[in-house]
Parts: structure tokens; sequence; C-alpha cells
């Protein structure tokens, strides 16, 4: 069993970062690779970056590339997303979520944060 919580989300102005975190609880967390989602308003929700078990792999959705850089640190239980250039777009209830690398893009993950909120004002 593993459960996850968010922070680090907030309300940053365009062009602005923010940097999420997620803290993972029992001893398991070196056992799933990692991944970030969000779920606008009216939307469903999106994979936006996965990280292998050990962090040697990374995948992002293209319109993050070059801008958000997922992490994870095996021995505090903690994973990152730190977003840079952010816009209107990015605006979402952001998600990290535990589960196998193969089934990320579908978003069929075991465990899941109850999301903490991103706002990015133009």
């Amino acid at each position: 069993q593993v459960q996850l919580v968010e922070s680090g989300g907030g309300l940053v102005q365009a062009g602005g970062s923010l940097r999420l975190s997620c803290a993972a609880s029992g001893r398991t967390f070196s056992s799933y690779a990692m991944g970030w989602f969000r779920q606008a308003a009216g939307k469903e929700r999106e994979f936006v970056a996965a990280i292998s078990r050990s962090g040697g792999l990374t995948s992002y959705t293209d319109s993050v590339k070059g801008r958000f850089t997922i992490s994870r640190d095996n021995v505090k239980n903690t994973l990152h997303l730190q977003m840079n250039s952010l816009n209107s777009e990015d605006t979402a209830v952001y998600y990290c979520a535990a589960g196998a690398w193969y089934r990320m893009n579908s978003g069929g993950m075991d465990y899941w944060g109850k999301g903490t909120l991103v706002t990015v004002s133009s």
C-alpha cells in the first residue's frame, strides 16, 4: 500500500515557476514507477510526466517538454515536478500516481494522490 500526498500548488503568473512535491508513505516507493497527471476543468485527466523506478528513465507529454522536469528521491520517498515557463494551459489539478511504467500513458496506475491545484494567471 502506498499513500501519496501532493503539495506545492498555487497561483502563479504566466512565465513563472512552481515546484510540486509528492510525499509517499510506505517502504515500497522505489518499487513503483511514478507519474504526474493533470486535469483541467471540464477536461479529461491527462498524462504529464513519468519517471522509472530508479529514476534513470523519464517521459513527458509534448506540451511540457523543455519546461517541466520530473525527479524522485528514493531515500526520502518523494517525487517532484519542476515547472517553468508556465502558461494558462497548465492550469489544472495535478496528481501524482504510482504504478507500472508501461501503464503510464493509459493512466492505469495503482495509487493516486488527491491532487494539488495549479492556477496560472495571464
